[in-house]
């Protein structure tokens, strides 16, 4: 009987998404459930207000080898090991969905499970930054860890601390991180100024030290590198802390900063449609694109512009209308960048864009220019409900991603607290191996709920495997939830509803500085880089005519040096010679490829089709 009530559930879903209608998603509820999952994630002595109960105090004895007391904070997904890049991200994107966000939390009873969120993170990274130029960015290593199931109150591996340091520098963590403090001073200026004022002395501190002592986390703390590799650099991190400095300061060299270093630093050379806790890029030009909107950008108005230009790439991209670079979508319409945890990308993005549309038509703007059409904020909104609606179960499979929410939702979600019995039922230690033998291969689902969870989600054909071992799938990470907190909150409040944060009359701006013509954008801010593709040879093989392309990648800038050179390469058939593959494109060989000004590089390609598409994804102009 059990088997066909499922049954039964299911086809009603289905049947709802088929017909584009059924009942609206419950974002009140899925709001609460979203923030609800990070109190499983925490770390330390738990308090008083716990609510997931199966949980209990954990990490004790974290930072007392090296003389400092790191306990507290967030473990990143199914494991125990508190990795600062990601944590620092969550608390980041936490503390803006309650800045755009905080008045519609307000209205659904959440803003204070919000603010304790934040608070989790923000009072541990105080602890993790004990002296100006030091910071403690991770606790526990991901090899010990992942060759054990264990649940948290019982780990028996490796507690090491790892810092950053002038010997050992990190900017991208350390950037990360002042950008989280910066944002969280914002959001407790009102209520706990003298918390908000220590938050941004050490925002001040960590920027200082991630500018000056330059270099990539994770070369610093190797053991980070198979986990949270930082494959952007360090860059967009610098920018990304500097936006939020000056957003919590009002400092304009903080604004400078962001201006004079755009071309250098790649703030205006990227265009991407992805944001996540490595790629901060299209979060930085939505910043700006708001200061701008928002009246201040003062001498910087053109510069701006250029942040906007690349903010509107990331809408046009997102929707589809950007042509070359457009962001793959699967067949039941979800954005697509990659199969390991996909959701991260598209939870961070629908913020991105709800926070965008948001702005857009605050200021009385009509929306972004596309190359295939216009994207009004409300046909933007719109796109980004219709990827909350597709987690929260309005998709082919009727399945909800997020665990606790729905009729249907994964049941054997990859994480280790989850899948063993609560040590407040059963306290029996459990060993490395024992978890392993034990819990990891039961089969059914979880005994405890990681309710609220948002697991890592469907593959490109919108396939899906509730199953413990299939990490890339089941997964769940605090990233995940961090960004979709504000959306929901968004959405959950309509139209407009239940008004907005006090910010503390950052939003009661006149606005705005005119959108510049089209022809204006093409005449002043067109790209230094030129593409050509002509065929060298052709041949045909069983039946099939093969052509040679070669690809010739020009800098046409007159006195400045392309460097970290991205190229996206959309229908290639074939193998490329002369570039390298890398997470978010192809790149030059070498350690250090440049493109001098006036200089050329050329690659080729071969296949038996029409000339694939290739476009400039990210550069910096030196």
């Amino acid at each position: 009987m059990g088997v066909v009530v499922v049954v039964v559930l299911a086809a009603m879903v289905q049947v709802a998404y088929c017909g584009g209608g059924g009942t609206t998603p419950n974002y009140r509820e899925a709001l609460a459930k979203s923030i609800l999952f990070l109190e499983a994630q925490r770390s330390g002595v738990l308090p008083a207000s716990q609510r997931v109960s199966w949980r209990a105090n954990s990490g004790l004895l974290d930072g007392k080898a090296n003389g400092v007391d790191l306990t507290g904070g967030y473990y990143d997904a199914g494991d125990n090991v508190k990795f600062g890049l990601p944590m620092a991200f969550t608390v980041t994107m936490m503390a803006w969905s309650v800045l755009e966000y905080g008045g519609q939390m307000e209205a659904a009873g959440e803003l204070g499970n919000a603010l304790e969120a934040v608070k989790w993170g923000t009072d541990y990274f105080v602890k993790a930054h004990p002296e100006a130029k030091v910071l403690y960015g991770e606790v526990g290593d991901g090899d010990t860890d992942h060759g054990c199931w264990q649940r948290p109150e019982d780990m028996s591996t490796s507690r090491q601390a790892y810092r950053l340091d002038p010997q050992r520098p990190g900017s991208d963590l350390a950037g990360e991180t002042a950008a989280a403090m910066a944002a969280a001073s914002l959001v407790f200026r009102r209520s706990n100024p003298g918390y908000a004022n220590q938050l941004l002395q050490h925002s001040k501190q960590l920027f200082d030290f991630a500018d000056k002592y330059r270099g990539r986390y994770d070369a610093s703390i190797p053991v980070a590198r198979n986990f949270y590799q930082s494959v952007s650099g360090y860059s967009d991190e610098l920018l990304w802390a500097a936006a939020w400095l000056f957003q919590a300061t009002d400092d304009r060299r903080y604004l400078d900063y962001v201006a004079n270093n755009a071309d250098a630093m790649g703030g205006t050379g990227w265009s991407t449609g992805m944001f996540s806790w490595d790629i901060k890029y299209p979060g930085v030009q939505v910043l700006a694109a708001k200061i701008l909107l928002h009246g201040k950008a003062g001498a910087h108005a053109a510069v701006l512009q250029r942040y906007r230009q690349k903010a509107d790439f990331f809408v046009c991209a997102s929707l589809g209308k950007q042509g070359s670079g457009n962001v793959k979508r699967t067949p039941g319409g979800l954005l697509h960048h990659q199969k390991w945890n996909n959701l991260q990308f598209v939870t961070s993005g629908s913020f991105l864009l709800a926070a965008y549309s948001d702005s857009l038509a605050a200021a009385g703007q009509a929306g972004v220019r596309c190359p295939a059409g216009a994207a009004s904020p409300a046909e933007i909104m719109a796109f980004a409900k219709s990827q909350v609606d597709y987690i929260l179960g309005s998709n082919p499979r009727g399945t909800s991603y997020m665990v606790g929410y729905g009729f249907i939702y994964p049941l054997e979600a990859h994480h280790r607290g989850a899948s063993i019995v609560s040590v407040k039922s059963n306290p029996a230690f459990v060993s490395c191996r024992g978890g392993y033998a034990t819990w990891y291969p039961r089969k059914g689902s979880n005994p405890n709920l990681l309710d609220g969870a948002i697991v890592g989600g469907p593959d490109e054909y919108d396939n899906f495997a509730d199953e413990r071992n299939n990490y890339e799938q089941t997964e769940a990470t605090t990233y995940n939830n961090a960004p979709f907190m504000g959306v929901l909150a968004r959405l959950a409040a309509g139209q407009g509803g239940g008004g907005r944060f006090d910010r503390s009359g950052l939003d009661n701006q006149t606005s705005l500085v005119p959108s510049l013509s089209a022809a204006a954008d093409q005449a002043e801010h067109k790209s230094p880089i030129v593409i050509e593709q002509n065929a060298t040879a052709s041949w045909t093989e069983k039946g099939r005519t093969y052509r040679r392309y070669a690809v010739t990648v020009t800098n046409r800038s007159l006195n400045k040096t392309v460097h970290e050179l991205y190229l996206g390469i959309a229908s290639l058939y074939g193998p490329v010679t002369g570039l390298d593959k890398t997470r978010y494109g192809h790149v030059l060989p070498g350690t250090a490829p440049s493109v001098p000004a006036g200089g050329s590089v050329t690659f080729e390609y071969a296949h038996a089709a029409p000339p694939a598409n290739v476009w400039v994804t990210g550069y910096k102009l030196v």
